[in-house]
Parts: C-alpha cells; sequence; structure tokens
C-alpha cells in the first residue's frame, strides 16, 4: 500500500477571507463614494441649504415688490412714491435739490 503525505498549505486558507475583504472594501467603498452614499448625502444637505437661502432672497425681494405695488394701486397711489419713481425714470431733479441715488446689487 502506498501512501502519499502532502505538506499542509496555508494559502487555500487565505482564499475565502481575502475574498470577503474584497467584497466588504468594494461596497464599503460605494457605499461612502456612491452616487446614493453616505458622501452625496452631505453634499444634498449643503445644496439644500444653499437653494433654502436663495429661496429666502427671492421671497424677500418679492415681498418688498409687493409691497411697492400695493403702494401705485388706484386709490391708495401715495404722492411719495409716485414722484420717486418718476424722478428714477426720467432722471431729473430741481436745482435745489440734492439727490443720492442708491444702487441695487441685484442680478
Amino acid at each position: 500500500m502506498w501512501t502519499r503525505q502532502h505538506k499542509q498549505r496555508n494559502t487555500g486558507r487565505l482564499i475565502i477571507p481575502s475574498l470577503c475583504v474584497l467584497f466588504l472594501a468594494y461596497f464599503g467603498f460605494h457605499a461612502y463614494h456612491g452616487e446614493f452614499g453616505i458622501y452625496s448625502k452631505y453634499r444634498l444637505e449643503a445644496r439644500a441649504a444653499e437653494l433654502q437661502t436663495q429661496l429666502d432672497a427671492v421671497k424677500a425681494r418679492r415681498i418688498d415688490f409687493e409691497r411697492r405695488v400695493q403702494l401705485m394701486h388706484e386709490g391708495t397711489l401715495e404722492k411719495d412714491m409716485l414722484d420717486e419713481q418718476a424722478r428714477k425714470a426720467l432722471n431729473l431733479s430741481q436745482p435745489d435739490e440734492i439727490t443720492i441715488m442708491l444702487l441695487s446689487a441685484t442680478k
């Protein structure tokens, strides 16, 4: 009877754990950096905060415009508002007046 003796190799024991480590590293990387990952969540929250500040600015401008339009409705037309708009449109003032023009920083 012939007996073969094999030397025990450690490489067989490392195949499955190394595949598991590669598998977990791949999915871990994409869980953080992927399209729907953790990092994307932070970017979306920052973008949402930026857009919210823009929305608040637009709402404030709209409220200001609505207030100014309300001042020019029929029956409630204020002479100061009419005078201000006419001077601004025609670029005229009296010789004895001091005119201070405020430039708005709107786009």
